[in-house]
């Protein structure tokens, strides 16, 4: 299957509340693919043939621009058509003021945003323009680059309230994506091997291999030999933080 994934960085403007811009295109494969959490939420823009995503009423097709919240369990897309897609992949934090809602509202759903630029360019400027009236909350940034070194989830409920607000889960929900993060991107480079791959799952924080198994089960919806075996295309190019 003919794929071209790229990423760059965002404007300067934008680098306080965006982490990455990204495009993708692919032929139409048919193929199942699996989304996992990465503790970002994300604007998507079909350009080509819109994805559809399975539901609790099955397969539904995603509108042409979308708000995609923080996941806290696997996405299940299916390509409809030849696939080109322009995105905005957030800073943990990064979206509330975008959408002017609580992450909260957003998390593990997929929005429809209307009126937005679907060029690349246009879009950008956009976003620039609107990022003049941003804002960050600095103690729940702070929260987020405590879970990167390892710091101890605690704070009082005033900080929670906003960390949920502003991120869409709580400090604890997102340190375990990010934990469980450090080892799938381990897999995504090609390191397939069990020893370790529990070796990374140690240096991450799990204390045991049943604690890594339990948390492919969620964020991927099978074991770590299940999906090492399947050829999930899609999620090592949009998955990959």
């Amino acid at each position: 299957m003919a794929q071209a994934y790229l990423e760059y960085d965002p404007p300067q403007a934008l680098k306080p509340f965006i982490r990455k811009i990204w495009t993708y295109v692919a032929d139409m494969d048919g193929e199942v693919q699996k989304i996992v959490p990465d503790g970002c939420a994300e604007l998507i823009v079909h350009r080509g043939a819109p994805y559809e995503e399975l539901t609790s009423q099955g397969w539904q097709v995603q509108p042409a621009v979308l708000f995609a919240g923080q996941l806290t369990r696997p996405l299940h897309l299916r390509a409809t058509g030849h696939t080109d897609v322009l995105a905005v992949r957030f800073e943990p934090d990064g979206a509330r003021d975008f959408t002017d809602r609580s992450m909260a509202d957003m998390t593990d759903r997929r929005v429809a945003m209307a009126d937005l630029p679907m060029d690349e360019e246009d879009l950008l400027e956009f976003l620039v323009e609107r990022a003049g009236g941003w804002t960050i909350d600095v103690r729940v940034r702070d929260a987020i680059a405590g879970l990167a070194d390892g710091a101890p989830v605690a704070g009082d409920r005033t900080l929670q309230r906003r960390f949920l607000d502003r991120v869409g889960v709580s400090r604890k929900a997102l340190g375990s994506v990010l934990r469980f993060r450090s080892v799938f991107d381990r897999a995504l480079h090609g390191d397939n091997d069990a020893i370790a791959w529990l070796d990374a799952g140690l240096d991450a924080g799990y204390f045991d291999q049943p604690q890594l198994a339990r948390d492919f089960q969620r964020y991927l919806g099978c074991s770590a030999t299940q999906w090492a075996r399947g050829q999930l295309a899609l999620a090592r190019n949009i998955a990959a933080a």
